[in-house]
């Protein structure tokens, strides 16, 4: 129970007069009157009603009033509901008790006045009494009556229509009824009866009306209301000593409100209660309105919620308080009417906020700015100043509650340095905590938090802090690994880092603190393979260093195949990826037992393995057979070594392969790389610098067809050797004279170099020489005098053509054999034909068949050496190249290269072609015999 004298006092609405529109003259308005004799009011859909002895009257916002006659002789209640343009009145139409309800209809017109819906007598059976109250639910299907004998008329069904509705009586009592009221919750309709002497609740949506009394006292005429849902919809009733609020099944709170109340209405939030002013003497609960006409009356506006009364004045005689247009209208006996405006909730605050701070009622600040739904930045500022008051006085609990309550709006660094001393750091963590809880914390802020933490070491609170859900995750996670890494508290920035998948960090921990390598490196095996392959890269070298073989089959298993450990069996069937293994070779430092394990398996199992792979392992392979001493084991090593040579996996990397095994001297690989080269000449080097002249021999033996030039670097070795090589300059001689590679006289001067080199050496070799040149020049010039004589003989027949006729004495046709028959054709050459055969064979008219393959022969190594007599570099070049150079210089003179060659075609103009010659090289000799 809450004393009336201790609430607080504001004045949160403005009071004015009422007055009529100014008028066309501009004169002063005057106030606005109503008709006399006004008993009954309400107010709704836009319009304030009214209700005297003639008629109804409609008062609009622009005070045009209006009216019509409902009842001949009175109207004694009003209901306006709000959600439906529907009114209802009760009134008398002639002398006696007998009141009647009529439903208007205002959206109607009948002759220019509301329709009329439904008229129907308001009276309990047959009890002729006086209409008390009347409420209407505003679903149109409920509406109560109470009269003053104590009996209240239920109406259920469509209130507007007879057909549709049934009455029947509720309740029924011996005291007066004061007051009704409809409450719906969900589906759940209650009627509240009040009387003067007891309150009782009725449940409408169960069948026979259960009711329940609430309470054994009542209260006056227009003296309960039921609340808006800001108070739960609770039934009030006031009494001159209290006022109670009372839900369907119990009675709820009181308030201690003296005086003898005489109207009380429900207002946004707002309990409004007008009552009798102390100074003046009581009156009569029921029906003591008639005696009132010089009393005064205070009008209190009360927050239930906040108790404070937000506006209190007196007025003289108020017929009742109305509310419509945002604002309360009051009526006055007069026939004024005094409009209450609510000032808006910034000037509401203001205007008490300096009085509520200046006393430290903050509280009740909050409050009232909750209930007036003072935005967000408002609020804030108010719990920032609540929270400084409470710090200055040394609260810092309560304080920081406050300032917690500003989180979103006030700056967090403004609460921070307040509390940044070590004896408040249990207030910071608080106020971090909920920072971190509404996701506002910034990595400064969780850094803060997580030091607060260690510096209190609450192990507890810390877990608690980092074991939040993934979706509850409301810091920087970066920055609480690092911020527990440096604190010490690795077990707890492990968990974080291998929750949130932050792998480097993870690994970073395990490695350099907490030097758990062969977890960091099961840790690697879970991985991705794109971030496997990216850490194995970072920290091989030192897994490698402590957990060799153990990183080692990570490493073949990244380069082959890879698929995270603990990987379900659904992705078995999927190709597993691969890292290319050259990349890995680095992290094999110092520890080249590993090293080549994991090149013989990569080599082994994948073929197809970079380049460097095989480069390395055969790197590793000489190395190790270089530095062996053990025979045995020396000769596996070099087998080994050159069967990886032999692979030909070095084919690109020849000049590579070369210069480690040449590093290396490992012999064999180096000859046999040059024989895959096809370095024949560095072959025979090697021999000749290893003084090995068999193997020079057998070098020129074998490439010598390839490389011609072998057998005479090999006579020039032999030639500068002043130990007797007589035995090896005879086989090359001998090679040299059978392939005729070197002229006599360029071998003599080779050999002339050698001082142990005697003429019996060469002896033999010239001696042949010089027998098959005699042997040669004997031909040569055999074969010259066949060209003379052949050359003769053709001289010979060339001048008995120019100078004799040619009598053609053939018989047979040089094609088909057959003896010749006219027509038939002749050729200077001797050769004759039949005329068919001749067309049939013959390519040309003017060339003989049989001799044309030859002619054309001739004609070819004419045509090519006329081609070729230009081409002088290539003349230079084979002159340069040819041990011969005289048969180089011969061949080209026989081509013709160097003779000046005139070409006539055509005889001069005006000449006429007489001579024998000319007609042999231009026309064919056709002879044709006709039998006659």
């Amino acid at each position: 129970m809450a004393a009336y004298l201790q609430w607080r006092r504001f004045v949160f609405f403005d009071r004015e007069t009422v007055k009529e529109p100014p008028g066309p003259d501009g004169a002063a308005a005057k106030p606005f009157a109503l008709p006399p004799g006004i008993a009954v009011c309400d107010s709704g859909r836009g319009s304030l009603v009214f209700g005297d002895i003639l008629a109804i009257w409609f008062l609009p916002r622009s005070l045009q009033l209006s009216s019509f006659q409902a009842y001949k002789l009175r109207v004694t209640h009003l209901y306006q509901l709000k959600q439906h343009s529907i009114l209802v009145s009760v009134g008398e139409d002639e002398e006696g008790i007998n009141p009647l309800v009529k439903v208007w209809n205002l959206e109607k017109r009948d002759g220019g006045n509301p329709l009329c819906t439904r008229i129907f007598p308001a009276i309990p059976g047959n009890k002729p009494t006086v209409v008390s109250c009347l409420t209407v639910h505003e679903n149109l299907n409920f509406m109560a009556i109470g009269f003053a004998d104590g009996s209240v008329v239920l109406t259920k069904g469509d209130i507007t229509r007879d057909r549709h509705s049934k009455t029947q009586i509720l309740h029924e009592g011996s005291y007066p009824v004061t007051g009704l009221a409809f409450r719906q919750s969900g589906k759940t309709t209650h009627l509240f009866v009040v009387t003067t002497e007891n309150i009782q609740s009725y449940m409408l949506s169960v069948k026979d009306y259960p009711h329940l009394e609430l309470d054994n006292h009542g209260c006056g005429l227009r003296c309960s209301s039921l609340s808006d849902p800001s108070q739960d919809l609770q039934f009030i009733v006031a009494g001159n000593e209290c006022v109670y609020l009372y839900q369907p099944d119990e009675r709820g709170p009181c308030f201690a409100f003296e005086g003898q109340k005489l109207i009380v209405h429900w207002y946004r939030g707002y309990l409004i209660i007008v009552s009798k002013d102390r100074k003046t003497s009581p009156k009569s609960e029921f029906a003591g309105n008639e005696a009132q006409n010089s009393d005064k009356q205070v009008l209190n506006i009360y927050d239930l919620c906040n108790k404070f009364i937000a506006y209190s004045s007196i007025f003289d005689d108020i017929v009742d308080v109305l509310a419509e247009w945002g604002s309360l209208y009051v009526l006055t006996r007069d026939g004024k009417i005094h409009v209450l405006q609510e000032k808006d909730t910034q000037t509401k605050l203001e205007a008490c906020k300096s009085m509520l701070f200046r006393k430290n009622l903050f509280e009740m600040a909050i409050n009232l700015a909750k209930s007036h739904h003072l935005d967000s930045d408002g609020l804030s500022e108010i719990f920032r100043q609540y929270g400084d008051h409470l710090y200055n006085k040394g609260n810092h609990d309560g304080a920081i509650q406050q300032y917690i309550r500003t989180i979103g709006k006030l700056e967090p660094s403004y609460v921070i340095r307040k509390f940044l001393d070590a004896q408040r750091i249990h207030n910071l963590t608080a106020y971090l905590q909920t920072l971190h809880l509404q996701s506002l914390a910034n990595a400064d802020h969780t850094t803060l938090l997580l030091n607060c933490y260690t510096k209190l070491k609450d192990s507890s609170k810390l877990e608690e802090f980092i074991k939040t859900s993934d979706s509850e995750v409301r810091f920087d996670v970066e920055t609480a690994i690092k911020v527990l890494r440096q604190a010490g508290y690795y077990s707890h920035a492990v968990y974080l880092a291998e929750k949130h998948e932050h792998h480097e960090w993870y690994l970073k921990i395990q490695l350099e603190d907490i030097k758990n390598y062969q977890e960091a490196l099961h840790y690697i095996g879970k991985l991705p393979f794109e971030q496997a392959e990216s850490n194995m890269k970072r920290y091989g070298k030192i897994l490698m260093h402590h957990v060799p073989k153990e990183t080692t089959e990570l490493l073949k298993i990244l380069c082959t195949d890879y698929r995270p450990s603990g990987e379900s069996d659904s992705h078995g069937g999927l190709e597993g990826k691969k890292a290319n293994s050259e990349e890995f070779i680095p992290v094999f430092a110092n520890n080249s037992r590993e090293l080549k394990a994991f090149l013989e398996h990569m080599t082994e199992v994948q073929a197809d393995s970079p380049q460097g792979v095989y480069d390395t392992l055969l790197e590793l392979r000489l190395q190790n057979w270089a530095h062996e001493q053990d025979e045995q084991i020396k000769e596996k090593l070099h087998n080994e070594a050159l069967t990886l040579l032999k692979s030909g996996r070095f084919k690109t990397v020849f000049d590579k392969a070369l210069v480690l095994c040449q590093m290396h001297n490992f012999k064999d690989g180096v000859l046999y790389l040059y024989e895959q080269g096809k370095l024949f000449q560095q072959i025979m080097h090697y021999h000749m610098q290893n003084e090995q002249y068999k193997k020079v021999i057998e070098v020129c033996e074998l490439y010598g067809d390839q490389e011609a030039c072998l057998w005479e670097q090999a006579l020039g070795y032999f030639a500068r050797k002043e130990e007797d090589c007589k035995e090896y300059v005879a086989a090359v001689l001998k090679h040299i004279e059978n392939k005729n590679l070197m002229p006599p006289l360029l071998v003599v001067q080779t050999l002339a170099h050698n001082s142990t080199a005697t003429l019996s050496v060469i002896k033999d070799y010239l001696v042949n020489k010089l027998q098959k040149q005699s042997r040669q020049i004997e031909q040569d010039e055999q074969r010259i005098q066949k060209y003379r004589e052949e050359t003769t003989r053709i001289r010979k027949e060339i001048e008995e053509l120019k100078a004799s006729p040619k009598i053609f004495q053939k018989t047979k046709c040089s094609i088909c054999t057959s003896a010749l028959e006219l027509p038939s054709v002749h050729f200077l050459c001797g050769h004759s034909f039949h005329q068919h055969c001749f067309e049939s064979y013959s390519e040309s008219d003017s060339e003989c068949p049989t001799c044309m393959p030859e002619n054309r022969k001739v004609m070819d190594m004419i045509r090519a050496q006329e081609q070729k007599r230009d081409l002088h570099d290539q003349f230079q070049h084979q002159l340069k190249c040819s041990n011969d150079g005289f048969s180089v210089v011969a061949d080209y003179f026989g081509r013709g290269v160097f003779n000046k060659l005139t070409l006539i075609t055509d005889l001069p103009s005006g000449k006429v072609a007489t001579t024998l010659e000319a007609g042999l090289q231009r026309e064919l000799l056709i002879h044709t015999k006709r039998s006659t």
